[in-house]
């Protein structure tokens, strides 16, 4: 894990200077059904009715519009502060099921559209073979993410073999109900040592239970007891948690991704914030289904969440730290390393110092003034590995990248 220093923030003649956000946790073909699934379908709408229209947009994809969609996702996260992401990728195959040639297509995609737009991708290929914790087989809507232990080590050797200083590539084991125990083991014995693991955890009650119904252990408890989880980990959502789970992960040095405005959407519950930043456990943000693309929202709500579950105010502080803006700031940037793989101490986020939100800002103050003060866009400039992506809050693609989008959104939405 690379050290990283204390968030040190300074004002120049380009405005306040502060680290770039790493985003550990991204569904790219998500960002074309944001604002598409809040229609009630169902009285007891939830997470698992979500999950229907989720798998009919998922089922229209092919590489170019995956392709559309990721450059104008990245362009938008870049434009909003995040210089890394972590892109937990499932769609695979073609919809019925079928290999494209390359099996790597659907992953090259990601790959072009990252490297167009110069964010930091670590590439996470997902591991997903089974429809619940009883075995059942895929679904119709799933067969295009699934593989079997051998493909899958295949699809990860390949991409693994591509990696440059922009580029790492991870595994994503999707979930203890999609992975049986010897596949996880299996693959977990195969990965060379600099892979990243992330999988998505307790995000649900329903899956909780029926973990204990299936394997007599809550979720977080049985990962800790069946892999050696440590800081190459990162437990996605991990929302459902006893406490003697928020101390296992805290002690493991696993980094938890929480997605507060995906959670939100979703319906998933509170992350327990307080409980665990007192056991010292590692943490960072995920725009995930991408409701939000904005470092501000998910490090706000996450603030804000906890407020409203507690009734107090100030909850993401330390005794050193009073400042809830730099509490937050400095969390997801201890994180980042462990959890993508990559030293980000040469990106940062420049904030424009003349902005009505940050006027009369400190140094003390202008993290807090930056999460909470509004909702106007104040990032001037963004740098990644030394290179700028954003300048006076615009990407050189941005026009390009939204054109290819709509035209991408009109044939996905055409598909019957």
């Amino acid at each position: 894990m690379h050290d990283v220093p204390a968030v040190h923030v300074r004002r120049t003649p380009a405005g306040w200077h502060l680290p770039g956000i790493a985003n550990l946790h991204s569904h790219a073909f998500q960002r074309a059904m944001a604002g598409l699934a809040e229609v009630q379908t169902d009285p007891a709408d939830s997470f698992w009715t979500w999950r229907d229209t989720m798998y009919r947009m998922a089922g229209r994809f092919d590489p170019d519009t995956l392709r559309a969609v990721a450059t104008q996702l990245y362009v938008e996260m870049l434009e909003a502060g995040y210089t890394t992401v972590c892109e937990f990728h499932y769609i695979h195959h073609a919809p019925d099921g079928t290999p494209y040639a390359p099996a790597s297509a659907m992953s090259d995609a990601l790959i072009e559209a990252a490297e167009a737009t110069g964010i930091r991708l670590t590439l996470l290929p997902v591991l997903y073979m089974r429809g619940g914790f009883d075995g059942r087989a895929l679904g119709a809507h799933q067969r295009r993410f699934g593989h079997d232990v051998e493909a899958y080590l295949r699809l990860f050797a390949d991409l693994h073999a591509r990696q440059h200083a922009g580029l790492r590539v991870g595994c994503a084991l999707h979930s203890l109900r999609a992975v049986p125990e010897d596949a996880m083991q299996t693959v977990l014995a195969a990965l060379p040592a600099d892979a990243r693991v992330h999988v998505h955890i307790a995000e649900q009650i329903a899956e909780v239970e029926d973990c204990l119904a299936v394997r007599g252990a809550r979720p977080v408890t049985w990962l800790l007891d069946h892999a050696q989880v440590d800081a190459r980990w990162t437990l996605v959502h991990a929302t459902h948690l006893d406490a003697s789970e928020i101390a296992g992960i805290a002690r493991s040095g696993a980094t938890v991704a929480i997605c507060p405005t995906t959670e939100a959407n979703l319906g998933d519950g509170l992350f327990p914030l307080r409980t665990y930043l007192d056991a010292g456990g590692a943490w960072g943000i995920g725009s995930d289904s991408h409701v939000s693309i904005s470092p501000v929202e998910e490090l706000r709500w996450l603030e804000y969440g906890q407020r409203l579950v507690t009734r107090r105010r100030n909850i993401a502080v330390t005794p050193g730290t009073p400042s809830v803006g730099r509490t937050l700031v400095e969390g997801v940037a201890r994180s980042a390393a462990a959890s993508t793989g990559f030293d980000m101490r040469d990106d940062h986020v420049v904030l424009d110092a003349e902005a009505a939100l940050l006027a009369g800002a400190t140094e003390h103050d202008v993290l807090d003034r930056w999460i909470f003060a509004g909702n106007r866009p104040v990032v001037r400039e963004v740098h990644v590995a030394g290179q700028t992506r954003v300048h006076d809050g615009r990407h050189p693609l941005h026009d390009v990248a939204a054109r290819d989008y709509a035209a991408a959104m009109h044939r996905l939405l055409a598909v019957s």
